[in-house]
């Protein structure tokens, strides 16, 4: 019976470090802005560096999809 126990105690301690990396992280919007094409969209990654035609329209980090596509209407860079 001890033998189970610390059997079961110890596959749970193992188990608990891989449990945690599956959670997910929050996800976050960005509005961009195509320079060449002048048209703002929204994204659910940061643009990247290497990416030259698509920059960041607005600093702001918006935690929903649909408050970051309301942002689009009033961002002066989009309205253009």
């Amino acid at each position: 019976m001890n033998r189970v126990l610390v059997s079961c105690c110890a596959l749970i301690a193992l188990s608990s470090p891989c449990i945690a990396q599956t959670k997910r992280a929050p996800v976050s919007y960005y509005a961009v802005i195509n320079s060449l094409t002048h048209r703002c969209f929204v994204v659910d990654r940061m643009p990247q560096t290497d990416t030259p035609n698509v920059t960041l329209a607005s600093d702001a980090i918006y935690q929903s999809r649909a408050e970051a596509e309301q942002a689009l209407k009033t961002l002066r860079t989009c309205n253009q």
